[in-house]
């Protein structure tokens, strides 16, 4: 009798994840070793592999207009790494708008995103969910200047005025806010001020949803409003 020879069976090795780490600090005399240290502990004890480390040096977090942090969002759009972590979210940026719209760009290049010390992690249910709201808010934002450019060119046209991109200024806006706050309704509030037809209707709209993630934010522990 031949004997049975059991089949072989080949052991699959997990590929381990790459992260990338961007850290910032906002004066040259500041330093970033304790963020670094903490990230890469977390890394090793995650069993993942650094990418690379992309450090701003000296730069404000209230803009994106860092080489660090072109280049790593750069990166990212390649799919260089699979993870992007970070000590907290105000050194990614200390702009609410701006961190909507770089963890939307995160997403749809299919990046994960970890906040160390929020405990934001996108590949837990919680974090995909705060994902999914932010990649809502901004698609909406994107929306109302579609809609606006559209309107507003198409009202300059009809007046014969020359093409150009509207703008609503924080005086009609506010104005706008006060007259919705007596009752009276969109269409009314922007034949008095003058501006295209759902334009401020968009705009408050979208405020109200920027606050949402704001007061979600705060409720979460994730950033202070």
């Amino acid at each position: 009798m031949i004997p049975h020879k059991s089949p072989r069976t080949k052991t699959m090795k997990t590929q381990k994840q790459m992260v990338a780490i961007y850290a910032r600090v906002s004066t040259d005399k500041q330093k970033v070793d304790m963020q670094l240290r903490e990230l890469r502990n977390f890394i090793k004890r995650s069993d993942w592999k650094v990418y690379r480390e992309f450090i701003d040096q000296g730069y404000t977090g209230t803009n994106t207009k860092r080489p660090a942090f072109i280049e790593m969002m750069s990166e990212a759009q390649k799919r260089k790494f699979d993870i992007l972590l970070v000590w907290k979210l105000d050194r990614l940026s200390r702009s609410l708008k701006d961190l909507i719209n770089t963890l939307d760009e995160l997403g749809h290049a299919g990046i994960n995103f970890i906040s160390y010390d929020n405990n934001l992690d996108t590949t837990t249910p919680t974090g995909k969910l705060v994902f999914q709201i932010i990649g809502a808010v901004a698609e909406f934002e994107k929306d109302i200047i579609r809609e606006r450019v559209v309107a507003g060119l198409e009202n300059a046209k009809q007046k014969g005025k020359q093409l150009g991109r509207p703008k609503i200024h924080d005086g009609i806006l506010e104005k706008a806010k006060e007259l919705r706050s007596q009752g009276m309704s969109f269409r009314k509030i922007e034949k008095k001020l003058g501006v295209g037809e759902g334009t401020i209707r968009k705009r408050i709209e979208y405020l109200s949803s920027v606050l949402i993630i704001q007061v979600f934010f705060c409720i979460a522990g994730l950033i202070i409003i």
